[in-house]
């Protein structure tokens, strides 16, 4: 397992036909931190950029067309000339290194900067396959989705990052099939042994690596902490975040040793979660300082997606969640004063 936060110059070149889609807006001279003091993030599990549709099939969608879909003005409206650019992006759900960097490389070419501008941080560079179909019924599809991670993409000319600021990943919880609840007495963390059984979903749990990184915002020397997790399934019925523990007031949630160190030294903390469970309140982080942003459902009829943020946030006439999302999940959105 290994991080890396850096442009990857041949994968610049080999998508370089991707990032001819017009800019959103002409680069800005100096960083848009230092213009209006605002620290935008976004939220989204981007489902490898394939999406599954209702019929059985699937759907690729490009970087691009899902940046548009997702980036929006401080009235929550996408595609207009008021589209700045992100400062954060969380996300769950890529392939590694070479889809990461790509999709940053895709977000900087959007607003005019050069390739290498964002940069990703993943929690494994290159995981192995897991899973058969993934639900759709064009296996080359269903392929692109054999792979997961999860990851945080950042903008270099508005934040910094230390060598040392970047945690270990974490395992999530789960309840492993077959074993009894017993008010989480069950609950085991979400890795081998304990993971699932058989060769077809053997590194399965790797989806659920969770991965944060304290940044410096370099106008004020603000510092900031980032998280991005992907919980299991089986969180959805029974909440587990590790050995007979049930998570954070009952959600399946808890942060790593090293990330609670690293959340402790910030000053604005934001954690983003696809986390396969409903009704999880926005009090829930509050012994963290954080609230959580946007009620409405983020996958079908549910809402499984959470943003949790401490510091100003502004609020969002679209309650931050952003219903034109090219994914399965609604991304989350919150710009936050400081």
């Amino acid at each position: 397992m290994s991080f890396h936060y850096r442009s990857l110059g041949a994968v610049a070149l080999a998508t370089a036909a991707l990032f001819t889609t017009p800019s959103i807006t002409q680069a800005h001279e100096t960083p848009t931190a230092a213009e209006d003091r605002v620290l935008r993030v976004y939220n989204n599990n981007i489902e490898n950029l394939v999406r599954n549709n209702a019929d059985g099939t699937c759907t690729r969608i490009s970087g691009p067309d899902h940046l548009t879909s997702m980036l929006v003005d401080d009235n929550g409206k996408t595609g207009t000339s008021g589209v700045k650019p992100p400062d954060l992006l969380i996300v769950q759900q890529v392939r590694g290194t070479g889809q990461a960097t790509a999709y940053a490389d895709q977000l900087g070419a959007k607003f005019g900067y050069p390739a290498g501008t964002y940069k990703a941080l993943v929690a494994w560079d290159d995981p192995e396959e897991w899973g058969s179909s993934h639900k759709c019924s064009e296996q080359a599809l269903g392929d692109l989705k054999k792979k997961q991670t999860n990851g945080i993409i950042y903008n270099t000319r508005t934040l910094s990052l230390a060598a040392g600021d970047v945690s270990k990943y974490w395992s999530a919880g789960w309840l492993k099939p077959g074993t009894p609840y017993n008010g989480g007495a069950g609950c085991t963390l979400y890795k081998p042994p304990d993971s699932d059984d058989g060769a077809t979903n053997e590194y399965k749990w790797k989806r659920t690596s969770a991965l944060a990184a304290r940044f410096t915002i370099k106008e004020t020397g603000t510092t900031v902490f980032a998280a991005t997790m992907h919980l299991p399934e089986q969180n959805g019925a029974n909440a587990c975040a590790g050995a007979g523990y049930t998570g954070i007031a009952n959600s399946g949630i808890h942060v790593g040793a090293d990330a609670t160190s690293l959340m402790n030294a910030s000053t604005i903390r934001m954690i983003g979660i696809d986390a396969n469970r409903t009704n999880i309140a926005p009090t829930t982080l509050g012994g963290f300082g954080m609230t959580g942003y946007g009620a409405k459902a983020t996958d079908g009829s549910r809402k499984i997606d959470y943003l949790f943020v401490r510091g100003a946030v502004r609020p969002s006439s679209i309650d931050h969640t952003v219903g034109s999302t090219k994914s399965n999940h609604l991304a989350l959105y919150g710009f936050i004063e400081f």
